[in-house]
């Protein structure tokens, strides 16, 4: 009987491992971007106005400067493609997130941001690199596959904060 379900097991765990790893579809690698770049926008918009570290303000500019280039190039690749692009929005985290940098004042505000960045930089490193290696329109992969990097050196920045 303990054989009979150890085979049953083994033959169900490649099918479970198939279905986890799902490709994303482009509609919603769209909308997944566009959210963590409008998140990055306003976030970075909001400390950039009220933050006195230097180190900050020059990384909340990239934020801006980067995650609006990253947004055009995803909307690019996508209407190339015939994928329907809705205005980004904000995802439940984002707005979330930027309520409680509103929230927090002066250096508060500064170490809240830079966790905040943290944990979202992580997220859209997984997104940009899964919809690159398994995405499903070839132009989007290809633009995922440029964001990636930019990510990873965002990330490398915050390391350093």
């Amino acid at each position: 009987m303990t054989r009979y379900l150890t085979l049953a097991a083994l033959i169900a765990l490649p099918m479970t491992a198939v279905s986890a790893q799902a490709p994303m579809g482009a509609p919603a690698y769209v909308m997944k971007a566009g959210a963590g770049d409008l998140y990055e926008r306003q976030s970075s918009g909001l400390v950039l106005a009220t933050t006195a570290n230097p180190k900050i303000k020059g990384f909340a500019q990239m934020m801006i400067t980067d995650h609006t280039k990253s947004t055009a190039d995803v909307k690019r690749a996508a209407i190339a493609a015939n994928v329907k692009v809705a205005p980004p929005k904000l995802d439940a985290d984002g707005m979330k997130n930027v309520a409680a940098l509103r929230a927090a004042k002066g250096t508060a505000r500064d170490t809240l941001y830079v966790q905040q960045q943290k944990m979202a930089h992580q997220k859209a490193l997984a997104l940009h690199q899964g919809y690159a290696a398994g995405g499903t329109v070839a132009g989007l992969k290809t633009v995922a596959a440029s964001i990636a990097p930019v990510v990873q050196t965002h990330i490398t920045e915050l390391q350093a904060m």
